[in-house]
C-alpha cells in the first residue's frame, strides 16, 4: 500500500473544483465516462480524489487500470473501485463507454456503521476489479444487477425530481453493496515492485513540483538517482506510459484547467507553464487534444 509521505505531490483532482464547479461540495458526482474522457483524457495520468472513492464502470475494450500498488490489465465489462486518496492510473479504449461515480468517504463508513461488514467480508478499503468475464455464471446476474442500478443512478442524476439527495444516497448505497458482493479483490492484478513503486512515486513527486519549469528528463532521472532506460521500463509497467508523456499530460492537464476556470490569454497560460514561445505551445497543445487552445475554451464555455 502507498505510504502516505509520497502521496504529498499526486496531484488532488478534486471534481467539483476541477471539473464541474457546480457541485463542489456535493458529497456524490456522476458522470458518463465520455464526458469526463473528453476532458481530462482516456490515458488518463496517475491522480487522486483525497476523501473521495472512486468508481469506475468501463463497458468494453481493453483496460489498464493501475491502482496503488497493483495493475489491472482486462477487457470491459468491469468495474473497477478506487479508495479515497489512493494513487490510480487508467487507459481506455476510445470506443468505450460508462459511467464514473464519486462519492465522499463518509457514505461508505455510514455503510460499514450499519452493518455491512458484518454481512459481506469484502474489504471496500482496497482497490477492487471485478471483470464480468470472469464471473462464475451463477454470479452473472448479480453483475446485470450492478450495471442496471449505475444506469438508475444515471437517471436519477441527470432529472431534478422532489428527494433526489435521497434517492442517490440509497441507490449508491445499493451500489456499493452489489460491488461487495461480486468483489474478489486483487483478482488478475500484478503487484508491483516496492522499489519500483517507490521511484515512481518520487518521479510523480518531481513531476508536480516541476512541470512548470519545463524540466527535461535527464534532470529528472538525475534528481531520482536512476537511468533513463530504468525510469521508462517502471513508468511503462505502472501507469502503461513513458516518462515524457507523463511529463507532458501534467502540462495539458493544467493548461486545460487554465482555459476552462480563468480568463488568461493563450500566452499568458503559455508563459505560466514554462513554454518561451506560443506558436510552439499552441502546436503542443494541438498534437495532444487534436485542438487549438481557443477551440477547447469554446467547448468547454
Amino acid at each position: 500500500m502507498t505510504d502516505p509521505r509520497h502521496i504529498e505531490w499526486i496531484p488532488n483532482i478534486i471534481l467539483g473544483q476541477d471539473y464541474d464547479q457546480r457541485y463542489i461540495d456535493a458529497p456524490i458526482h456522476y458522470d458518463e465516462l465520455e464526458n469526463l474522457a473528453d476532458f481530462f483524457g482516456r490515458d488518463m495520468p496517475v491522480h487522486r480524489h483525497a476523501q473521495y472513492i472512486q468508481i469506475h464502470y468501463i463497458d468494453r475494450g481493453p483496460i489498464n487500470f493501475h491502482i496503488d500498488d497493483l495493475i489491472y490489465q482486462v477487457t470491459g465489462p468491469a468495474c473497477f473501485l478506487t479508495p479515497a486518496s489512493t494513487p490510480h492510473s487508467f487507459l481506455t479504449s476510445r470506443d468505450a463507454r460508462g459511467h464514473v461515480l464519486t462519492i465522499h468517504q463518509s457514505l461508505l463508513w455510514q455503510l460499514m456503521k450499519d452493518g455491512l461488514e458484518q454481512e459481506i467480508e469484502t474489504d471496500l478499503s482496497v482497490g477492487i476489479c471485478i471483470e464480468r468475464g470472469n464471473l462464475p455464471k451463477e454470479q452473472r446476474s448479480q453483475w446485470t444487477r450492478l450495471a442496471q442500478t449505475l444506469r438508475n443512478i444515471r437517471a436519477e442524476w441527470s432529472q431534478s425530481l422532489p428527494a433526489k439527495n435521497l434517492a442517490m444516497d440509497s441507490l449508491v448505497r445499493l451500489l456499493l453493496v452489489r460491488i461487495a458482493r461480486l468483489a474478489t479483490p486483487h483478482s488478475d492484478s500484478v503487484a508491483v515492485n516496492n522499489d519500483d513503486l517507490r521511484l515512481f512515486h518520487r518521479f510523480s513527486d518531481l513531476i508536480e513540483e516541476h512541470f512548470r519549469e519545463q524540466w527535461q528528463l535527464p534532470r529528472y532521472t538525475e534528481q531520482i538517482g536512476v537511468s533513463e532506460s530504468r525510469l521508462n521500463q517502471i513508468c511503462h509497467r505502472i501507469s502503461n506510459r513513458s516518462p515524457k508523456k507523463l511529463i507532458h499530460d501534467r502540462l495539458i492537464q493544467e493548461a486545460k484547467r487554465m482555459l476552462t476556470f480563468t480568463s488568461h490569454t493563450s500566452n499568458e497560460i503559455c508563459y505560466a507553464l514554462g513554454f518561451t514561445d506560443p506558436a510552439y505551445f499552441s502546436r503542443f497543445f494541438k498534437k495532444h487534444t487534436g485542438m487549438t487552445a481557443q477551440q477547447f475554451r469554446k467547448q468547454q464555455e
